[in-house]
């Protein structure tokens, strides 16, 4: 499964000026979330702007952003230190992440057009060729253009904001991870699309909240590989 982060979403625009901390941002959650920076770690500055090749100025911006998140904490005098990240913290991101692309689900099942139900069956023609052949980018591309559409579908700007803004906590590249995953083994997005077809919202939000809660595991399982919770929590 595959979730628009917010500069994809449909609907939200960044200019340069808010990029900068964003890659930041996105830097350090990466290492963090790969095991090289972990809890209790202080992170300096000048190696991160470095490595991204900024100012300082955009990597302070972008780890009061990460503190924000909580991935982060910002120790008076001292600077910020890499936070406690836990499984319950992935089960909590990815239920919050269902309620809300459920409820855009179902919203979208009452306002779709014909021509995105059509627009839908095209993506979904791709996503079960590119599963058929293998093909990992465009399994994460098709899945991708999937949600994206159904999240526009819903005419719910804001909703759609909270929702990205959540997809942010975790670095694309699981995302991508995710949706190889589950096209493997599930027909959700063709069941979605029947569901959105029938105009059936609420068997359209059930579909949605399961497809993204089953992800938690997957996700858990990805960062015990990675080493995240080497020791016990």
């Amino acid at each position: 499964m595959s979730w628009p982060p917010v500069e994809e979403s449909g609907f939200v625009h960044q200019g340069s000026r808010q990029q900068l901390p964003d890659e930041a941002a996105g830097y350090v959650r990466e290492q963090i979330m790969s095991g090289n920076f972990r809890p209790g770690d202080f992170l300096r500055m000048g190696p991160i702007a470095e490595a991204v090749g900024m100012s300082i100025t955009p990597v302070r911006e972008g780890l009061l952003a990460l503190a924000a998140e909580g991935y982060v904490r910002a120790i008076p005098r001292r600077g910020f230190v890499v936070a406690e990240f836990t499984r319950r913290d992935i089960q909590d991101l990815f239920w919050t992440q269902a309620k809300l692309a459920g409820e855009l689900a179902a919203r979208a099942a009452r306002e779709i057009r014909d021509e995105d139900l059509l627009e839908l069956a095209v993506i979904q023609a791709g996503y079960d060729a590119a599963i058929a052949a293998k093909e990992v980018e465009e399994i994460s591309r098709e899945g991708h253009r999937f949600h994206r559409l159904v999240n526009r579908a819903a005419a719910s700007e804001r909703l759609a904001r909270l929702l990205a803004s959540t997809v942010n906590h975790l670095p694309r590249h699981f995302y991508a991870s995710l949706e190889s995953h589950a096209a493997m083994a599930s027909t959700d997005h063709a069941t979605l699309h029947g569901a959105l077809k029938a105009r059936d919202h609420e068997r359209a939000r059930r579909v949605m909240e399961r497809h993204i809660e089953e992800s938690a595991d997957v996700v858990t399982g990805m960062l015990e590989a990675r080493g995240l919770w080497a020791e016990k929590e």
